[in-house]
């Protein structure tokens, strides 16, 4: 399973009620932290996740409502008490930013790894426990549209483990990933295992225009999380000019995407009322939802098969 948190859906500057656009995601008590704008530490503490076990830190891109509250975030994960490596992802440039940020929190007790992203390749990243892949997106500077995979290995075959004339008592073993050996000879998991099976799909995508290759990017995501920077459609000219989506375009991608759900984020500060343009995404794409600073979820994986 994978659990998500949006810790802030606000776009620009953090409001009263809402910080901003930052998302958490945990598996098996790890956790990937994807933006970090000013205020995230708040956020952060009112989930009660901790800041420990955060493991990696992406960026969409550089504008200062994604990465101002880095140098505090750095802190407070050294503070928690973390040692071991802290890996930060994002656009080219991400080190010089970062050496900016890092003058006001230059002591901490564990190494930073860089991953600066440029075209896509064959190549994924294993983040967390997560295979992790990005995607270039239509912004005013370059910026990274994110997904994230949860694999699911095939279901133990006990034919195949018979015969092998492999003992039971080493079936668990190999259930949990181990290798085994017995008399002389190794087994992995691989010769008692089905096929893999249906894993789980998240895409995130904020600061950007629709572009053509995101609904395949997004591809049959279990949840896909978009920015909705103005719900009226009389707002589509300064979306244009500023290279953001309205409520109907971001629920125009999860539809081409088929995507199972869609969660709204990254609000203009002057939209106060949100939800008064949620119809307008619902009626392209009806399992549209309208993210809130704390929304969570839990994503599971499917009972067939």
């Amino acid at each position: 399973m994978l659990d998500v948190v949006l810790l802030g859906t606000g776009g620009m500057m953090p409001m009263p009620n809402r910080f901003l656009s930052s998302m958490m995601l945990r598996v098996n008590g790890r956790l990937v932290l994807v933006d970090c704008g000013e205020g995230t530490q708040v956020s952060l503490k009112n989930v009660g996740w901790g800041f420990k076990n955060i493991d990696a830190i992406l960026f969409t891109h550089y504008h200062a409502d994604h990465i101002s509250g880095l140098p505090g975030m750095l802190l407070a994960i050294a503070n928690a008490g973390r040692t071991e490596p802290l890996a930060l992802f994002g656009p080219k440039g991400l080190m010089y930013v970062v050496d900016g940020l890092r003058r006001i929190a230059q002591e901490l007790p564990f190494l930073i790894e860089f991953y600066e992203l440029g075209k896509p390749d064959n190549d994924s990243y294993q983040v967390a426990g997560l295979e992790m892949a990005f995607l270039p997106v239509e912004h005013s500077v370059p910026c990274l549209a994110y997904q994230f995979s949860l694999r699911r290995q095939g279901r133990f075959d006990a034919e195949k483990a018979k015969a092998l004339g492999l003992p039971r008592q080493y079936w668990s073993k190999l259930q949990r990933g181990d290798e085994v050996e017995v008399n002389g000879k190794t087994y992995t998991k691989e010769m008692v295992l089905g096929e893999e099976r249906k894993g789980l799909k998240l895409t995130y995508c904020t600061d950007s225009r629709p572009t053509p290759q995101l609904p395949h990017f997004a591809q049959n995501s279990d949840l896909f999380v978009c920015e909705g920077m103005y719900g009226e459609e009389e707002k589509l000219p300064k979306a244009l000019q500023n290279k953001h989506m309205l409520f109907r375009e971001a629920a125009q991608l999860a539809k081409e995407a088929k995507a199972k759900r869609l969660w709204l984020t990254h609000f203009s500060p002057a939209l106060k009322e949100p939800e008064l343009y949620l119809d307008t995404a619902q009626a392209v794409f009806s399992t549209t939802e309208l993210g809130f600073d704390g929304k969570m979820d839990t994503l599971l994986f499917c009972q067939e098969g």
